[in-house]
Parts: C-alpha cells; structure tokens; sequence
C-alpha cells in the first residue's frame, strides 16, 4: 500500500526478480485459472514473502494469513466482529463463571489423517498463551485446562473473566491456532517448522520456495460448518483445488501481473495504481471491512528512548499529514487519527497526539540530556506497506539534531531483528514499525501498543506499572461506561508515555479479476469461498 522508495539499484534487482517471475507465469488469461489435469488455481499476490512458518513465533500477518488457511480454531470473530463457535460444537458455562466445557465437533482431523483430539487442544494452548498478551492474561486467571475426554475439555477460572471467547477467538497473530500435540511439544525454545492443521488447506512443503511462491491445496477431509462464511468463522469451504501465493515483492510488478489476468487476486492494491485499476472493467476493488494503521515503535529498554523526554520530544515532531503522504499518497483512503486503539474502535477517545511542532521538538530534545546516542530505524525494503516510513523518520530526526543511520533489509529480517533488545552497537535498533490492521488494536488486551511488562512484553519493551494497572481493570470490568472511561485513560497515558507514536491509519483495498466469486475480506482476505468460473 505504498509508493515505493527503495534505491535504484535495489529496486531495478526487485524489477528483475519480478520480470522472471511474470515471465513464469505468463498465460493466456482465460488459461490463467487452470492447472495441471484440469484443477481450479487461485494465483494471488499477498502483501509481503511468507518467512516464518511457525504460527505461534511471531505477529506478522502473512504467517497469520498462512495460518488461516492451514489451521483452525476453537472460536473465530465473525464479520461483526463477534466470537462465534469453530471447532468448538457445543460449550457450558457454569452458574458462577468459573468453569467452561467445551466439546469439539465430530469428525475433525489433521491433514495427516490423524484425529483432532482434546488432547492436541490442551497442547496447543498451552504452548500459545504465553506468547501472546490474551493468552498470557487468560492463562493468569486460569486454575487448570485439562482434558475430559477426546472430545471435551474443561477450562476452570480462579475468578470469572470476561473475555474467554474473545481469547479463544483472537484473529491477530500469534492467533490460538490448534496444531497436533506431537508438533507443538517440542522444546519451547524450538521453532515450529512443521506445518500440518487441520484447516481446509493443506500446505505443500515440497513446493515451498520462500521468495518465489508458496503452495496450497484442498483438504477433501476437512468437514465445513453449515454456517455461512463471515469473517473468520462460519462455513470454511474449499472451491478451488489450488491456492498458488505468488511473492512478488514490487508492487508494480504485481499489479501489473493483475492487470494482464497472470494472477487472479492481490492482496493490497498500491494506493497508486488505485486508478489504473479503476479503468480496467476486468478487475474488481473490493475495500477491507476493516482499516489498517500505522505505529512507530520505541525500544524503549535501549538509548536514547529509554529517555521519556527523548521520546516525547520525536512525539512533538511528528507530523501524521507527512506519514500518510508519503506512505499512502491518496487523501480518499488516509485516515489521521491520534488513538492507539484505532479511531474505528468503540473505546476510541480523542486526546493530543503528535505536536507537528519542530522547534518546539528541538527544544524538548536539547532539554532531554540527549548527547548524540545513535538513532538506528529499521527499514523495510520489500514490504510495500511500509516502505516510506523510514526514509520520513531520518529526514525528520535530522531536522531536531539526532544522529541517525538506517538499515535496510527485507521484512523477515526485520521481523527477526526487532526481536533482539541489545543496544544499536550489538545488532540492536531504536525505532521499527508496527502495521496493522484496526481489528489486532480496539481494545486495551488485545492491542500490544499498550503492553506495560517490561523485558516480559511486546517488542521495544515498554516498562509501566500504571498501563498494567489499567489493562486489568479493563478487563475485570463489566460496565461497559466505566469500561469506555479506563480505555480513554489508558490511551492519554500511552501518548504522554510515547512508547509508540500513532501516525494515521488507511483504507485497505483488494483487487481480484472479475470471473472470481465469493471474496471475502470482512477482516482479512481469505480463500475459502473463493471460486473461479
């Protein structure tokens, strides 16, 4: 969703990577759909190169994406952003909230043919939730989760919590996916690199090329609710033999592959090509039910930002007019907005946000005892949807009198990058970048922007006491005013404290060629229900 900044020498190697690969998929359009012995073929273009296969490693929605079509869950969030029942047939709650039973639907199975059992379910959660915030919140309130029997499992509370569903069905990424209990007992320092669910896409590791395509095929024994598709949940039925994701890394190159018929779908369409696109009566713009927005993250664990005022100083820079600019380049789809939690969420709350003042920032960075620490921002190269944030950053930094320096690298280094909290001299960073959709942001549990924990917590690392106190209260409360009041608190408390700095949010638009049917991108694109003609 960007207007491309990369360098001249690394975008004309991108160009030709993408050329070969058009190159490769060059068709007749009408022949575009078919593959070998007659099978239905979706070839899509997705926002960014599927590097991290393990689903609970990392937030990063192309992992998340893949997740979906591999995996399932026990709850998913339908189209109103409601908890529905997945895997899950039936479940009990007891009189004084504290014990939950759930029964599995019959008939489920991994794609290794093997039954899904309670077993693989307790295994599953338990290796998730403490790599995620919801999971590490429910854990925490949790007096045991155990398994009944194969088909039911029991989960018993210390205190009643509202948000057991809302956990269970969490959509962003590490999203409680269930895996076979023989994979996710590995070691807990152990990637997860096996890739077998029991979804309604099975994932061809033979065929597995990262940076060149990914390969998924039709589970014939997944069993689909009888629920309509909505959202994440409802029926999940597998229309085409073939998914083929296409990793394209220029986005030129992709939607001209769109264009020409050689893909049938792309994920995020260029805020560029948004008119290009519009002309052309074979293609089809379909926005996402849910918006994206953008944040700077602070490691604020490292210097110069485990300096309060050095980050309110960059706070006062910021100006959100310049990010969505440069990034989204299209007034009709930027949304400016000051709220970590997003201006579509019910808890949103207007409060000041970044000033747009750059003398009063050099001013607050010469009182903050800043004495020329190196800035390092992580820079995106290949990732579309972020590649101007950078270029922005260092230009504005330079202006209040920070020594800056940028590392470019493809989005799956940085993802791994981001992870280390070692000062800039050891391979460490200052400022990277968080992209997400408003869905993983409208509520103080889920959103990760708020994560007070310190060494314990999302990365940058943020460190207050005050922002735990409050995510609990949040999530202990059941007056939805009182409620409304808290997340309003902590979201004044999160900009005074510019752990991250919001820079705007943006309409998410997906193209795909007018002989598909039954897209769905409620929250995110999915493939089940798609068809081709």
């Amino acid at each position: 969703m960007a207007i491309n900044m990369l360098n001249g020498s690394t975008r004309r190697a991108m160009l030709q990577g993408a050329a070969g690969l058009t190159a490769a998929l060059a068709a007749p359009a009408a022949m575009a759909q078919q593959g070998a012995g007659g099978k239905r073929v979706i070839k899509a273009v997705m926002h960014a190169t599927l590097g991290v296969l393990d689903p609970y490693a990392t937030t990063a929605y192309i992992t998340r994406n893949h997740g979906y079509l591999v995996y399932d869950t026990l709850f998913a969030l339908d189209a109103k952003s409601q908890p529905q029942p997945q895997m899950v047939g039936e479940w009990l709650v007891s009189d004084d909230k504290l014990t939950y039973e759930f029964r599995l639907r019959p008939g489920l199975k991994f794609h290794d043919d093997t039954p899904v059992t309670t077993a693989d379910v307790v295994a599953s959660l338990n290796r998730w939730m403490p790599r995620d915030v919801m999971g590490t919140r429910l854990r925490n309130v949790t007096e045991r989760l155990e398994a009944v029997d194969a088909e039911r499992f029991r989960l018993v509370l210390k205190r009643p919590y509202g948000l057991v569903l809302e956990t269970l069905g969490k959509p962003g990424g590490p999203v409680p996916f269930i895996l076979p209990k023989r994979i996710v007992e590995i070691p807990a320092d152990q990637r997860i690199t096996e890739v077998v669910g029991s979804g309604p896409f099975r994932f061809i590791a033979t065929e597995y090329r990262s940076g060149d395509r990914v390969v998924y095929e039709s589970f014939k024994g997944y069993m689909p609710r009888s629920e309509p598709a909505s959202g994440l949940a409802g029926g999940k039925v597998a229309k085409v033999d073939r998914i083929e994701w296409m990793e394209i890394s220029d986005p030129q190159t992709g939607a001209n592959a769109l264009l020409a018929g050689e893909v049938q779908v792309m994920e995020n369409i260029p805020p560029d090509m948004m008119r290009l696109m519009r002309r052309n009566r074979q293609v089809v713009l379909k926005p996402r039910g849910v918006s994206n927005f953008i944040l700077m993250r602070f490691n604020s664990a490292q210097p110069p930002f485990n300096n309060l005022k050095v980050r309110q100083a960059v706070m006062m820079a910021v100006n959100q007019k310049d990010y969505l600019d440069a990034q989204i380049g299209d007034d009709s789809l930027a949304q400016p907005c000051t709220s970590v939690l997003s201006c579509e969420s019910p808890y949103a709350a207007d409060i000041p946000g970044p000033g747009a003042n750059i003398e009063r920032a050099k001013q607050m960075l010469r009182e903050s005892g800043y004495n020329n620490e190196k800035v390092v921002i992580l820079h995106p190269a290949d990732l579309p949807s972020g590649s101007a944030l950078a270029p922005v950053t260092e230009q504005l930094l330079r202006s209040i009198g920070m020594n800056v320096q940028v590392d470019s690298m493809d989005w799956n280094s940085l993802l791994a990058r981001r992870n280390r909290n070692v000062p800039v001299e050891q391979g460490g960073w200052s400022i990277a970048w968080g992209i997400w959709t408003n869905l993983d942001l409208m509520n103080p549990i889920i959103n990760l922007n708020l994560d007070g924990r310190g060494s314990r917590g999302y990365v940058g690392w943020a460190e207050n006491g005050e922002l735990e106190r409050l995510r609990e209260a949040f999530s202990f409360e059941t007056d939805p005013a009182k409620q409304k009041a808290i997340a309003a608190d902590l979201q004044r408390l999160s900009n005074e404290q510019a752990f991250s700095i919001p820079l705007g949010g943006y309409k998410v638009v997906t193209g795909y060629r007018s002989d598909i049917r039954g897209v769905i991108v409620d929250q995110i694109l999915v493939f089940w229900g798609m068809e081709t003609s």
